[in-house]
């Protein structure tokens, strides 16, 4: 089930203005991989994280992963159930498992896969339908919450 932009809180609105300027602010630094996440939960936001890929040479320090894993650490257990995640691109299908591993049941996000550059995916002909069949439906999603503001960054071609 998609979630309708009816809702959505207004803490995960203001989440989302401030990932999308989080990642607009690294496009304007020049910065190359500018994906940002937040996770809120209980009407607050407990975790704030941008991609660390390009620092660390790791390949799973995706925005998102980062974020749980702060998430976690400050809760104190791995069980994010109950949580969202808010990024300013659609999670990558590691980002979309790991979600699943941890509990978190709802996902926003600002752009979206059809309207993104195919080599932010690693499977780009799976779609967030397909992960959200796949589970039988286990989290709720919303897609496209203030794409305007960060479509120039992942847009087809932004790769390149």
């Amino acid at each position: 089930m998609t979630l309708r932009a009816q809702s959505i809180t207004e803490t995960e609105r203001r989440a989302m203005r401030d990932v999308t300027d989080h990642a607009c602010a690294l496009h304007d630094a020049g910065k190359d991989i500018v994906f940002t996440a937040v996770i809120v939960k209980d009407g607050t936001v407990i975790a704030k994280a941008k991609n660390e890929v390009g620092e660390t040479n790791d390949v799973s320090r995706h925005a998102e992963v980062v974020a749980m894993a702060q998430a976690a650490e400050q809760s104190g257990t791995r069980d994010l159930s109950g949580a969202t995640l808010i990024a300013s691109c659609q999670p990558c299908e590691m980002c979309l498992s790991a979600m699943r591993w941890a509990g978190i049941d709802r996902v926003i996000f600002a752009a979206q896969q059809e309207n993104s550059d195919s080599a932010f995916f690693r499977f780009p002909q799976l779609t967030i339908r397909d992960f959200h069949a796949a589970c039988d439906g286990a989290f709720d999603w919303y897609g496209g919450l203030y794409e305007e503001r960060v479509a120039h960054i992942y847009a087809p071609g932004a790769a390149e």
